[in-house]
């Protein structure tokens, strides 16, 4: 099995540079109104679909959840390098969880968090927005 994500998007070109970065591939299709991304490494069926007027986290946020903090590193310096702007949080208590994290954000307002969970946690942090 694998998930599918549709996500609107305003402009396609900017959308289709931020998350060939995000994946580390391109697209399998592209059109002029739609992008199709089935990334290697997750299973994932992902489209961006050009609407006129989009406003970002319509969906709260995304996540790309890795095994290690070491995974965590090299992402996060990897995203940078490409100029992204990263916001990272450490120890961080989120859904149920103790997680090291850091986050980003696509061209239509979307965040997305890539995130290591250290261990299951009894109680939420009732800061935790995500996780509401």
């Amino acid at each position: 099995m694998k998930a599918h994500v549709g996500l609107n998007v305003a402009d396609l070109e900017r959308s289709i540079d931020f998350y060939t970065k995000i994946f580390g591939e391109k697209p399998v299709k592209v059109k002029d109104d739609y992008a199709k991304y089935e990334p290697k490494q997750f299973d994932l069926h992902f489209t961006l679909n050009v609407h006129s007027n989009v406003s970002g986290n319509q969906v709260n946020h995304f996540g790309i959840q890795v095994g290690s903090q070491r995974d965590i590193d090299f992402h996060k310096q990897r995203l940078e390098k490409l100029g992204f702007f990263t916001r990272e949080e450490q120890n961080t208590q989120c859904c149920y969880a103790l997680q090291d994290k850091f986050w980003i954000t696509d061209p239509d307002g979307n965040e997305w968090e890539f995130f290591y969970t250290k261990q299951d946690i009894e109680i939420k942090d009732r800061t935790d927005v995500y996780c509401s």
